[in-house]
């Protein structure tokens, strides 16, 4: 017997998510109206408010669904890879990969829903956390085995990484330009395991 968690949403929720993805590729949240996203559906306009409350809680609810698939590849992607460094490699870029595949998602995320007070109470800001916790334990786990320095503050290094992450492409995604995943995390990785004293690849 199915629970009421895992029980299918109903159609009509379904097909309004669908909609405001679909609507979300070609303009701007602050633009699009709850009719048409209920056109685009093709039911009731008041099932958004019924469903999700209204327009933000509908886009809260497709981030989520986003950001929950997203934490669950790259725990399983983690899983598989030895070495606290390598697994850093690998969490940096399946950030950026997320970016550069999913330019609508990276535009909302960075751009338009943190900006908004409500989405620090919500199950996206949770998700956020639940990530930024993985990322802590991998700098965590380098710092016990000796690959990372245990000298620096690891939520500090946390917040350096994370950053890094979202600066490196955020002009990219302002101004819808192109940018490789491999290439950044290139670019991260060297600033990060390096570091830019240049006294040290001499010592």
């Amino acid at each position: 017997m199915r629970t009421q968690e895992t029980r299918p949403h109903p159609p009509g929720r379904v097909k309004l998510a669908n909609a405001l993805r679909e609507l979300l590729r070609d303009r701007e949240f602050d633009a699009i109206t709850t009719s048409e996203i209920a056109r685009t559906a093709g039911v009731n306009e008041a099932l958004i408010y019924r469903y999700f409350g209204d327009k933000r809680g509908l886009l809260h609810q497709i981030l989520s669904e986003f950001l929950d698939g997203y934490i669950s590849g790259i725990e399983k992607e983690l899983g598989g890879i030895e070495g606290s460094l390598n697994r850093l490699r690998r969490l940096i870029w399946y950030h950026l990969h997320m970016f550069e595949s999913h330019r609508v998602f990276a535009k909302l995320f960075l751009m338009e829903v943190r900006s908004f007070p409500g989405y620090f109470g919500g199950h996206c800001y949770a998700q956020v956390k639940r990530y930024s916790n993985i990322l802590l334990a991998v700098l965590e786990e380098g710092m016990a085995s000796g690959e990372i320095r245990t000298d620096l503050p690891a939520r500090s290094l946390r917040q350096v990484v994370i950053g890094g992450i979202e600066h490196l492409c955020l002009p990219e995604i302002i101004f819808d330009r192109e940018f490789s995943a491999d290439t950044l995390t290139e670019d991260l990785c060297n600033i990060l395991y390096r570091g830019i004293d240049a006294r040290g690849s001499n010592r």
